[in-house]
């Protein structure tokens, strides 16, 4: 369930970027805090398991990145 609301997320997210690029910003950001409190928040756990449970989060805010900055940079290629 997470995953799907990640990848919809990082699709809305690259559509929002190739349409209007200087607005996608702040949804970027938003994304990437909240997703920043939860491995925040997993990474109390102690010792291997801290690291265990934040990766995902790291994961899902890379992509999240990802996705904004594609929908930007093809828009810059465009012709028009």
């Amino acid at each position: 369930m997470i995953v799907a609301v990640v990848i919809a997320g990082c699709v809305l997210l690259a559509v929002l970027a190739f349409l209007v690029p200087r607005l996608s910003r702040h949804p970027e950001r938003g994304t990437q805090r909240s997703l920043g409190a939860g491995a925040r928040a997993g990474s109390k756990a102690p010792g291997f398991l801290g690291r265990l449970f934040s990766k995902p989060f790291h994961t899902s805010s890379r992509a999240v990145s990802r996705s904004g900055s594609a929908g930007r940079r093809t828009r810059g290629r465009m012709p028009f």
